[in-house]
């Protein structure tokens, strides 16, 4: 399967994109490098190659999700810049105009 200059014009109306002639031609030789270096990797065996769901082999660098207790409220209020008895204040975002 070819790319014809035609589809280079539709996929570029469809990204709303315009391009020079030149640079159509220039897509256009790109589009089928690539599609001939897949041809050439569709030939391939590849039967007895594993299916992969990541290229490396690592496993979750996370932590596990556990439940732990929050911090007291006293201890999160402390460093406040500006605080009611128990609750942060900020400045107001939404306001009339």
């Amino acid at each position: 399967m070819a790319v014809i200059v035609e589809d280079v014009r539709h996929v570029a109306q469809l990204a709303r994109l315009t391009f020079s002639a030149e640079e159509e031609q220039k897509l256009l030789e790109d589009l089928n490098a690539i599609l001939r270096y897949m041809e050439q990797l569709n030939r391939l065996d590849t039967s007895a190659v594993e299916p992969l769901t990541h290229v490396l082999d690592q496993g979750n660098v996370l932590r596990e999700d556990l439940p732990v207790p929050s911090l007291p409220r006293d201890e999160a209020l402390r460093n406040a810049p500006a605080r009611t008895e128990a609750l942060f204040c900020v400045p107001k975002v939404i306001g009339e105009r």
